[in-house]
């Protein structure tokens, strides 16, 4: 992806548009008849970005919106403009996907004013349509097809988690095999951070669905509702990827319980059978008189013979009690 600092376009409202410069922007607005309309994308991280939204005549609050440090999305009517934060995953280079990129919009019926702090893949998307001469004809459609952009491009995002927590419970089934906690948890961190960001942006896209914009025609608002209702899908499937993740997690460590009170068992085994042996050479290990056999020169080997009988019938004993079954 070719990272710009900044996008600008006129468009004729009719699928074409024109590339001018920031500068050119404003003055070129102010003359445009209808139902032609701007884009003017820009840089937060450039020093020239506030000069300019306020050359573009925006007030004080929408200008702090765009330029925000921080934003969730949102989207606010405010005067004759409606202020919109979306949010886009990242797929930049060296980069994860759940830290989410911003976009924020401001939206009037002749001009889009965005803002990003860095590259998103779905702007970049936006903008290489009007080379090809499928340019947005109003700023619904502008907003309509932004919105779905941004759901293509998180689908496959989804799409690897699925696929990921698909793999770990079919790895979890086999009780000797091991699966990665770290792996574990850093899938159910992505799916919690992209559902933080996917639920306020479905209600965003409802808001701006249902509020009475003239320039949102139906047509837009049925995509703005299939863009809502993709993002709302979403959130569901992140919501039982955390789900799933949390029910893998549990056999994890089912698995290790198993694991370890089998061992626990079978050392108890051991010192069960091993007691009474004990218990009987520690008797007949005594310094003291009268021990029955000293003279007999047989008798340590029937002592051997009768502790292997006393081992054999322990072991007897507790297969029959099923406690070799593990």
């Amino acid at each position: 992806m070719v990272e710009r600092d900044s996008i600008s376009f006129v468009f004729s409202g009719s699928g074409s548009g024109t590339p001018v410069t920031p500068a050119e922007f404003v003055a070129t607005i102010a003359t445009l008849a209808p139902p032609g309309f701007g884009w003017l994308h820009l840089n937060r991280a450039d020093t020239k970005t506030p000069a300019l939204l306020a050359e573009a005549g925006l007030d004080h609050f929408v200008i702090a919106a765009l330029i925000a440090d921080e934003t969730r999305p949102r989207c606010t009517v405010h005067g004759n403009g409606v202020l919109l934060n979306l949010r886009g995953v990242n797929l930049n280079p060296d980069a994860e996907p759940e830290d989410m990129v911003s976009v924020r919009l401001w939206l009037e019926h002749q001009r889009v004013i965005g803002v990003w702090g860095r590259p998103l893949f779905a702007v970049q998307d936006l903008a290489e349509t009007v080379t090809r001469g499928e340019a947005p004809r109003s700023p619904g459609d502008f907003v309509a097809k932004l919105a779905l952009r941004l759901t293509d491009r998180a689908e496959p995002v989804v799409a690897t988690l699925n696929e990921e927590i698909d793999t770990l419970e079919e790895a979890v089934i086999d009780p000797k095999a091991r699966v990665s906690r770290a792996r574990l948890g850093g899938l159910r961190r992505k799916a919690i951070v992209l559902r933080r960001y996917f639920v306020p942006q479905r209600d965003a896209l409802t808001t701006l669905e249902i509020e009475d914009i003239g320039w949102l025609d139906n047509h837009d608002r049925a995509r703005l509702r299939e863009a809502a209702e993709r993002v709302q899908r979403f959130g569901e499937e992140l919501d039982a990827i955390r789900d799933r993740a949390q029910i893998v997690h549990d056999q994890i460590m089912d698995n290790r319980a198993e694991a370890m009170n089998q061992r626990m068992l079978l050392l108890s085994i051991v010192s069960a059978i091993f007691l009474p042996l004990g218990l009987l050479t520690g008797l007949l290990g005594i310094n003291v008189g009268g021990m029955p056999g000293v003279d007999d020169p047989r008798a340590f080997w029937a002592v051997c013979l009768a502790l292997v009988v006393l081992g054999a019938g322990l072991v007897w004993m507790f297969r029959k009690l099923g406690l070799f079954r593990t």
